[in-house]
């Protein structure tokens, strides 16, 4: 479900009080744990972690570089990793990890879906936040955007 929300308050606002009170905690989770340099906004109608274009201005389409987002879709949340999905062996010890907690996996190739908080392993979408440095994150993109271009 895309939202016009222009602040993550409206966001939040304009949900339904038990997805309002599950994202709000998986926000506390992420902003507890987020690398510094990165920045909580609104884009792509959802909460986006991202790299300011300050920082690196050099991307694709011309919009900040995603690290994580969190939204509210029709039929369940979701947290979007990217920095999982740009490295095949973090993305396969987040599986086998998240597995290890007994929660149902439930993941697009970046996206963690949850019907509830109780389905979300916290502790784990914390240290996966926490696993990459923004400095890191830009340079497996640059390193990846060379690799694209030299083909």
């Amino acid at each position: 479900m895309h939202s016009d929300a222009k602040t993550v308050t409206e966001y939040l606002a304009e949900l339904p009080e038990e997805r309002m009170k599950a994202l709000r905690k998986v926000r506390e989770t992420i902003l507890e744990y987020l690398p510094k340099g990165y920045e909580e906004v609104m884009d792509w109608g959802m909460i986006t972690y991202q790299v300011p274009l300050s920082v690196y201005p050099d991307t694709y389409n011309k919009k900040p570089l995603l690290y994580a987002a969190l939204a509210s879709q029709k039929n369940y949340m979701a947290v979007y990793l990217s920095g999982i999905y740009i490295d095949e062996k973090k993305a396969k010890k987040f599986e086998e990890e998240y597995k290890a907690t007994g929660k149902r996996f439930d993941c697009g190739k970046s996206c963690v879906r949850f019907r509830k908080l109780e389905d979300l392993p916290l502790p784990l979408i914390g240290k996966t936040i926490a696993s990459l440095e923004m400095e890191a994150f830009v340079n497996i993109i640059k390193k990846a955007g060379s690799t694209r271009k030299s083909k």
